[in-house]
């Protein structure tokens, strides 16, 4: 463990393809999406630990959820916890957790994560996170993992990556496609070529600012101007002033994408982004017809290929379905084929317009379980 090694966890999303479980205020990676006693966030914040100390992991969330952070990782030093005033992608959230961590350590070198992946395999996933550390080390690159392809998901970014080896395990990448469609996806995981894009970057923090400064440079110059600010009362101030005119742009497009010295290391680890209920269903355990199902509650007759969350004090009964979604929680009940789950985003921009944003917010907004308490493993 490195002690100028930081870890940067991306907590901003709405997770919006989760609802009803997930809620704008109570977004899913605060919850147990998958029945494992902690939420995403604590998964993500344990694979972590073992790789940077804690006084080094960085958490970038909404103001909103400020407060859920702080209860659910108690570990993580307040002051660790960046707020952002309105979500601007990727690209201003990394920009701000780089700049605040280059100020304080200049040979810092970071991973950037979702909080709401699901990763498998610390030991595989330890050991890329090491080879990654030690290239960033010697060589000015912004190095991203990849995964390598179970099937033509599209679902997922691709990236298509030099065959060449650049250095044993890491090649050069040649282009990144977002989801594409299934003829196009089915093309890629056959070439060989590609790779899912796992959301995992690693670099060094002066690395990544030089780029922004490259490539997004009205960027790069708001952070500058106001460098000063950060670590001080005058910190939310500069942000909210920066967060009011930066572009919203991913660090994909804004600076991936046009970068020339972008690394990708293929990994085979199990990983899931757990964007939609399907991705959920993949990674639960199921009955003998292929059931997922979470809830003490429910009774499945003659129904398979489904998954199902529902509350452990009320009664589920189903029969006849194959291939649907069911969650059911206190005040919504969605019903939806699992080949349209892609669609709930539209599904709930549909209920806002009909029925206002009442079913966008949680009825019990409960503060989930910490990990305070519960032993840590080396």
């Amino acid at each position: 463990m490195q002690r100028s090694t930081y870890v940067v966890i991306m907590a901003g999303g709405i997770g919006s393809r989760f609802w009803p479980v997930s809620r704008t205020d109570y977004p899913k990676q605060f919850l147990d999406i998958l029945g494992t006693g902690e939420t995403l966030i604590q998964q993500t914040f344990r694979r972590f630990e073992r790789i940077a100390p804690i006084e080094n992991i960085y958490v970038v969330t909404s103001t909103d959820y400020a407060g859920i952070v702080d209860k659910q990782l108690p570990l993580i030093p307040k002051e660790n916890i960046l707020t952002e005033p309105e979500r601007k992608n990727t690209g201003p959230c990394i920009a701000y957790a780089s700049f605040k961590i280059l100020q304080r350590d200049w040979n810092a070198s970071i991973i950037v994560a979702p909080a709401d992946h699901l990763i498998l395999d610390q030991p595989d996933f330890e050991e890329v996170c090491t080879q990654a550390l030690q290239f960033v080390d010697i060589h000015d690159a912004l190095l991203t993992i990849g995964i390598t392809p179970s099937y033509a998901n599209t679902g997922y970014g691709y990236i298509q990556f030099d065959k060449a080896v650049f250095q044993p395990g890491i090649h050069k990448v040649i282009t990144f496609t977002e989801k594409p469609d299934a003829q196009r996806a089915t093309k890629f995981v056959s070439s060989g070529e590609y790779l899912w894009n796992s959301g995992i970057f690693v670099w060094k923090a002066r690395s990544i600012i030089h780029s922004i400064e490259k490539h997004l440079g009205n960027l790069y110059q708001l952070f500058k101007e106001k460098e000063s600010w950060l670590g001080t009362s005058f910190e939310r101030l500069m942000i909210a002033d920066i967060y009011a005119v930066c572009e919203n742009v991913s660090i994909d497009v804004g600076v991936m994408e046009k970068a020339k010295n972008v690394y990708i290391i293929p990994a085979s680890f199990r990983w899931s982004d757990l964007g939609t209920w399907n991705s959920a269903w993949e990674n639960m355990g199921k009955d003998v017809r292929n059931n997922a199902v979470a809830g003490n509650g429910v009774v499945v007759i003659d129904t398979a290929q489904c998954v199902v969350h529902a509350s452990d004090e009320k009664l589920v009964v189903l029969q006849g379905l194959q291939n649907y979604i069911v969650v059911d929680t206190t005040d919504v009940l969605l019903i939806c084929q699992k080949e349209k789950e892609q669609d709930i985003k539209n599904y709930v921009s549909e209920v806002k317009k009909l029925k206002g944003e009442r079913y966008l917010y949680s009825v019990n907004n409960k503060l989930k379980p910490t990990l305070t308490g519960i032993e840590r493993v080396y």
